[in-house]
């Protein structure tokens, strides 16, 4: 049984391994084993309630219940823009016309802007290639809901999720080819490591404090703007299932989309229910449902066959022991 369970330190091996698979542009996994440790402790510590609120950022790892393997990651960070400044560009219609000529002009540009501080964002998420079929995406992308429903107060009223830009096979990448590497002369990798390790100070000193024109770039950096790397279209596929929509953001490297949703307008927070488990030999139900404990701290997540049974979630011992619940506890159910 597939388990999602919060990360800890003990998991840096399996995190550095997800990091150097997911390649370039996915910047909350750096191929750096000391801002991995780092992550690792300040997930722990989110769990266990020992720093503030705004300050959590809880990681969540896909495990093999049965041989112990970690194919996968997730990751709610309860807050950005406080701290460090959460830097877009918004892709900005303007109107032109001339009455005399009988000539009217729609042109696009992109404006750096810091909206969304405060907001709640998920992301990180990423599969090893042999668990991107068989339901373990949509398991580990809604466990990321499941998590905000069991405590909101925790999180903010809008939740945001950044996807990664379009990247050709050998590392290409368009936009940053093109528009960005044109304001940040460095390697994509190292703009991107400083990115989720300053405070991003090289942002505000360097970035283009003019709107550009999207119509005088080139056709490849027009063409990408706000396209999702072809590894990320399951993962846009879940966010939009959940609600979540383009918010005319998109990455100031890699022109990739900045999607969100209102937190209690996620799918998975709305409708999910607060049920009392009941434990029991066999349960006969036809379809799974996704089930987690309702409680931070002690956050797991399972797809598993659970009976409905009014305000009971009748479920199996082994789902359970996946669980670490015992009869009576409470639980969430997403049907």
């Amino acid at each position: 049984m597939l388990v999602v369970r919060p990360a800890g330190p003990a998991d840096l091996h399996h995190l550095l391994e997800l990091a150097i698979l997911s390649g370039p542009g996915f910047t909350s996994l750096p191929e750096d084993a000391d801002v991995l440790s780092e992550r690792l402790e300040l997930s722990q510590a989110s769990f266990e309630g020992r720093i503030a609120p705004e300050e959590a950022w809880y990681t969540l790892m896909l495990e093999d219940g049965d041989t112990g393997d970690i194919d996968g990651i997730g990751s709610v960070k309860a807050t950005v823009g406080l701290k460090r400044p959460f830097f877009s560009f918004r892709v900005v219609n303007n109107t032109v016309q001339s009455p005399s000529l009988g000539v009217k002009l729609n042109h696009q540009t992109l404006v750096l802007v810091n909206e969304c501080t405060g907001w709640t964002e998920v992301g990180s998420l990423f599969l090893k290639a042999d668990r991107r079929k068989g339901g373990a995406g949509r398991l580990l992308s809604q466990s990321r809901y499941m998590l905000i429903g069991a405590q909101p107060d925790l999180f903010a009223d809008n939740v945001l999720a950044e996807l990664r830009g379009v990247f050709t096979p050998d590392g290409y990448c368009p936009f940053w080819d093109h528009v960005a590497h044109k304001f940040f002369p460095m390697d994509f990798d190292d703009a991107d490591r400083m990115t989720g390790s300053t405070d991003k100070q090289f942002i505000l000193d360097l970035a283009p404090r003019h709107p550009i024109y999207i119509d005088l770039l080139p056709e490849p950096a027009r063409a990408v703007i706000g396209k999702v790397h072809p590894q990320g279209v399951p993962a846009m596929a879940l966010l939009e299932s959940e609600g979540f929509r383009p918010n005319g953001l998109v990455d100031i490297f890699d022109a990739g989309p900045t999607v969100a949703c209102g937190r209690d307008n996620i799918r998975t927070v709305r409708d999910a229910r607060v049920l009392t488990a009941r434990i029991e030999n066999s349960v006969e139900v036809e379809l799974p449902s996704l089930v987690s404990t309702d409680s931070v701290s002690a956050f797991r997540a399972v797809r598993a066959r659970v009976l409905i049974d009014g305000d009971l979630a009748r479920m199996t011992p082994d789902v359970a022991a996946a669980l670490k619940i015992k009869d009576g506890a409470v639980v969430r159910v997403k049907s």
